[in-house]
């Protein structure tokens, strides 16, 4: 991935601070900038999704920021959140903070799922093993997905919120945290939390969206096709090409193909 992030990009600012007596650790940010250039990606693609879906894809972007923002610089993580209402669907997003970006997309074609709603993590990190782990929950409501994600396999509490102006809230459980306080807050007290709680700055990160893809990055996802299925896709000298992570979508003639494959070798 490439470690540039292109200057017209929206940056979000996400700041975390830390609540003070109550060992909780606060991040919040408004996401509107990077919403809009979400919808633009959209637009140059071609691509559609049903409202809710939307939204939900859009709540996983700003909940995957938050909790990268809360996180060590150099992980990078990827969830996949597979959903039964409104419709079948697997919701992915992905993002790091070196650079700091957040990308993602919806999958609704041949989507298998049995049971429950699904939430599966993975996070990176060099020098340390890749972190897996994957729980159940109900709904269809990310954020209390997110949640049951860091009750059952962070195994700390956390809280998120929806402010207006798509500004939103993250609250996590430090060591010795007060987490009577934290369950029980409801929005109301999140909006005056700055007069009730004593908010320490702790750090401002920036966020972006955007994949980083590329038709030479997508390269070799052709080339591990059998010869049979480049055969087809290349029938008429030009492929199609969508990027797994954010949908995109990509035109490359064979001749290009070819030329890339030359040069590997």
């Amino acid at each position: 991935m490439s470690q540039m992030l292109s200057p017209d990009l929206s940056v979000v600012e996400l700041r975390s601070y830390f609540v003070r007596k109550r060992n909780a650790l606060l991040v919040r940010g408004r996401f509107s900038p990077l919403y809009l250039d979400y919808y633009l990606h959209l637009m140059q693609h071609g691509i559609q999704h049903a409202e809710t879906l939307d939204q939900m894809l859009k709540d996983g972007l700003a909940a995957l920021a938050l909790h990268l923002c809360s996180r060590p610089h150099d992980e990078t993580t990827a969830w996949t959140i597979h959903v039964r209402e409104p419709q079948r669907a697997n919701l992915f997003v992905t993002g790091s903070t070196h650079p700091g970006r957040v990308t993602g997309r919806i999958f609704t074609e041949d989507v298998k799922q049995e049971g429950e709603a699904l939430f599966i993590s993975q996070t990176n990190r060099p020098n340390h093993p890749t972190r897996q782990s994957m729980i159940e929950f109900k709904g269809d409501d990310i954020f209390r997905a997110v949640e049951e994600f860091y009750t059952t396999s962070e195994q700390r509490r956390t809280r998120l919120f929806r402010l207006p102006d798509e500004e939103f809230i993250q609250i996590s459980a430090e060591p010795d945290c007060d987490e009577i306080w934290l369950t029980e807050m409801e929005l109301e007290n999140v909006l005056e939390i700055e007069q009730n709680e004593h908010l320490t700055l702790l750090e401002t990160r920036g966020y972006v969206f955007e994949c980083g893809c590329s038709v030479e990055r997508l390269m070799p996802i052709i080339n591990r096709l059998p010869q049979d299925d480049l055969d087809h896709i290349f029938a008429d000298g030009m492929a199609e090409i969508t990027c797994p992570r954010c949908g995109a979508v990509f035109r490359t003639a064979k001749a290009s193909f070819e030329e890339w494959k030359q040069k590997q070798s």
